[in-house]
């Protein structure tokens, strides 16, 4: 079979439209919404590296640690499914909350949606920051998840693809990764320098530190409109083709308008876009909505991501030291955004998913050869020289880069451009479900993973990567610079794809306008 690399060549609509000021400003403020996602992701790892955190909530676990001499095996020393559970008992929370929250972002909009996960995100900031025994760090935790999983992950994505043009689509919608990125690096930052205040509380710095991208969130929210498609759904038209106006900054905004209307009437006709989903029609947006978050996870990254200090204290790094080479993968993270952001809508998503993967591959099985090579299966390195260190560090570093323009911007930009207006919350909320299983699974087992796997973990991450770079290439097709309501050409033109879209498209184009669109 071809590979999936076919664009439509005909049938595809260019509407007219301008990188307007409002069009960047809109889109960077909804786009902030990736920092709550992002400081949470690079504050848990840190914290829980922390001497002072682990003696307060976690004592086994720094007994533990602290008893283990240099000689003894380090895979293993951190391996707690309580300690793990402070970590990933955020994303069953956003798990729960992501079903809620695409019934109240298609009944009251993007928007506001938003604003509550914001709350939910700040209350959850200050019960982790004055917390005193661990449950309450676990409802803390529940609260900041409830906060991803309404604002961060059903609507941001979404918000901006519905904002921004088809042609600047790409690299709009990937500041809410370089967002995430520098909410990661910002809390790697704070971590290393609260980890060393006297008194042992600047783990309570860096919990609630998670506060300020919470408030950031809420003003940002409360000062952008609703996206023309939410107002259209919603019944507000006159208010759409004004709002649509000012976004793309011409006189003329009828073509695109119309469509608008003609989607929303066509979603009407879906009573249950949950069952709707499992039909025939909607085959490859289900495909997409389950394989790319779960391979996103299966990257690694996460790993890398959640327990940088803790993975590098494993490998013999000192405390300070682990969080100021978790500091250095993140600044990698943040600065390898940038390359999406400018390529992604020129060289499109297919090139820069297969590049980044091969890319992580040969960096995955790079580490894993050196962690068998220095560590074995005793998880004894003796003694861990800067020559070991220092490239050790270097090969991760690429690793993040590869991730940082591949995978990681690109897995939240294709499943929130793919999907039809009729079924498009509830598509967004499985593909939010299983980022968030996984994310959770990642997270529980890792330290797990890591005493019992050993140098192997690095080389069961390389082959999901090699797996998930052939899903590419067979399946995906190319989405660059096509507007979100034509989106169902490239289905109809794709070799595979085809025979489950084409015969339903007929039937639906037939109808005429008010038609269900795919």
């Amino acid at each position: 079979m071809a590979g999936g690399g076919i664009a439509p060549s005909s049938g595809r609509k260019q509407y007219p439209g301008k990188l307007t000021a409002r069009v960047l400003i809109t889109c960077i403020v909804a786009a902030t919404g990736g920092l709550i996602f992002g400081y949470d992701l690079g504050v848990s790892g840190g914290v829980t590296s922390m001497d002072s955190f682990l003696k307060q909530f976690f004592p086994a676990v720094y007994q533990k640690e602290s008893s283990i001499k240099p000689s003894d095996d380090q895979y293993c020393k951190f391996d707690s499914q309580t300690l793990t559970l402070f970590t990933s008992s955020l994303y069953l929370a956003a798990l729960v909350a992501c079903v809620f929250a695409s019934t109240i972002t298609r009944v009251c909009g993007r928007r506001l949606t938003m604003i509550l996960g914001g709350v939910l995100f700040l209350a959850g900031a200050l019960v982790n920051a004055f917390a005193n025994a661990v449950w309450m760090l676990y409802v803390g935790r529940l609260l900041l998840g409830f906060g991803i999983g309404c604002a961060n992950q059903q609507s941001v994505p979404i918000y901006v693809s519905e904002t921004a043009p088809s042609e600047y689509r790409g690299a709009l919608n990937m500041m809410f990764q370089l967002s995430i990125t520098i909410g990661i690096l910002a809390a790697g930052v704070l971590n290393y320098f609260f980890a060393e205040i006297k008194g042992g509380w600047g783990w309570r710095l860096s919990l609630g530190g998670a506060a300020v991208p919470a408030i950031i969130i809420i003003v940002g929210a409360l000062f952008l409109p609703d996206t023309p498609n939410s107002l259209v759904q919603r019944g507000k038209h006159e208010e759409a083709k004004a709002q649509l106006l000012k976004l793309r900054g011409v006189p003329n905004v009828d073509e695109e308008f119309n469509d608008l209307v003609a989607a929303s009437e066509a979603s009407k006709l879906v009573k249950h876009p949950w069952v709707s989903l499992l039909s025939r029609k909607y085959r490859p947006q289900l495909v997409f909505a389950i394989g790319i978050p779960a391979f996103q996870q299966l990257t690694g990254m996460n790993v890398i991501t959640f327990y940088a200090p803790v993975l590098f204290k494993t490998m013999g790094f000192g405390s300070s030291a682990s969080l100021m080479s978790a500091v250095i993968t993140n600044l990698v993270n943040a600065l390898a955004t940038f390359v999406s952001i400018l390529t992604v809508d020129k060289v499109g998503r297919r090139k820069l998913f297969l590049q980044g993967g091969c890319q992580m591959l040969l960096m995955q099985v790079a580490v894993g050869i050196a962690m068998a090579v220095k560590f074995g299966v005793s998880g004894n390195p003796g003694k861990l020289t800067l020559g070991f260190a220092v490239p050790l560090v270097l090969l991760i570093c690429v690793y993040v880069a590869g991730f940082a323009w591949s995978w990681g911007p690109l897995g939240w930009l294709v499943p929130s451009e793919i999907f039809p207006l009729e079924v498009r919350s509830a598509a967004q909320a499985i593909n939010v479900s299983v980022n968030m299983i996984f994310t959770f699974a990642i997270a529980q087992v890792f330290t797990a993973m890591l005493c019992h796997m050993k140098f192997g973990l690095f080389f069961f991450f390389s082959v999901c990567v090699v797996v998930m770079s052939i899903f590419i290439y067979k399946l995906l097709p190319e989405t660059k610079g096509v507007p979100i309501e034509e989106m169902h050409t490239v289905w109809e033109n794709h070799p595979y794809w085809r025979k489950y879209v084409v015969k339903d498209e007929g039937i639906a184009m037939g109808k005429g306008k008010g038609g269900q669109s795919a």
